[in-house]
């Protein structure tokens, strides 16, 4: 493995629920779920509905604290942090550096607000830089990620769902993250906007050596994009290893049940010509 970036060991998370007055744990939503990501590469985390990935991600995101684990992170200087034992402002200060893509970009877009204005809230807030500054990088935000620049003025409502979807990509770069984490950020979109929306995301990792953590439950678009994969039912790790080996060979009967479920070909397969 190359150059460790984020690692989880035995997280586990259940939702509170109220009751006779408390907030007592439900059902466990993940259960001592661990995997590691080294710098640059794409890690498939893969489950049916209700398998507890939407949780994960959120963890890893910072949204979410869990009831048990470690997970570690590097920064670039090679400084392992464990981010759960850090403090709310030190995670904070932390969390620019792991992004997060959700699967409909117009649910996290304020519609009263330009895209230019999403993009340059981050820079804001956590940043530090001037108003003016920040409305010229989303210009150079929304370039990097295919669109044009004068689309800053516009608002989330005026674009497609693919466009939304490289508006979302460009906030999620705003603070020049080391690691994104895509919940099934290409799930809603249409085959043709999904490939390009894939190989924007090869692009970019290609170009600034991000790590990704893809969550989807389609085995097909893990097989384009991941070398590695990580299956999970019920909450649990059930199987992971190279991504050909788990297709090739499932020994879990979800595992078995996404590969029965994948379409023919790859969708997300680079065209030999055309944009």
């Amino acid at each position: 493995m190359n150059t460790p970036l984020l690692a989880a060991e035995g997280l586990s998370y259940a939702y509170p629920r109220r009751g006779s007055g408390a907030r007592r744990a439900g059902a466990p939503a993940l259960v001592e779920v661990g995997f590691a990501l080294a710098r640059g590469e794409t890690l498939a985390l893969v489950g049916e509905s209700g398998s507890g990935k939407s949780t994960l991600a959120r963890i890893l995101a910072g949204l979410l604290v869990p009831n048990a684990g470690r997970l570690r992170y590097w920064r670039a200087s090679g400084e392992a942090l464990e981010l759960l034992g850090l403090a709310r402002r030190a995670r904070r200060r932390l969390q620019p550096e792991i992004g997060l893509v959700f699967q409909d970009p117009y649910q996290s877009l304020n519609p009263r607000r330009t895209v230019g204005e999403a993009l340059a809230e981050p820079l804001l807030v956590h940043g530090g830089v001037r108003r003016a500054a920040a409305r010229a990088r989303a210009r150079e935000l929304l370039e990097r990620v295919g669109l044009e620049a004068g689309a800053a003025g516009r608002f989330p409502h005026e674009f497609s769902g693919g466009q939304r979807q490289r508006v979302a990509i460009a906030r999620a770069l705003a603070l020049a993250p080391r690691c994104l984490v895509l919940d099934e950020a290409t799930s809603a979109l249409d085959v043709s906007v999904r490939a390009q929306i894939l190989n924007l995301l090869e692009d970019l990792q290609r170009e600034l050596g991000l790590g990704y953590v893809f969550i989807t439950h389609d085995l097909a678009l893990a097989r384009v994009l991941a070398a590695r994969t990580v299956v999970l039912a019920a909450g649990r790790v059930v199987e992971s290893g190279a991504t050909e080996e788990v297709l090739a060979r499932p020994r879990h009967a979800a595992t078995a049940r996404l590969v029965g479920a994948m379409l023919s070909g790859d969708p997300g397969r680079r065209r030999s010509a055309g944009p």
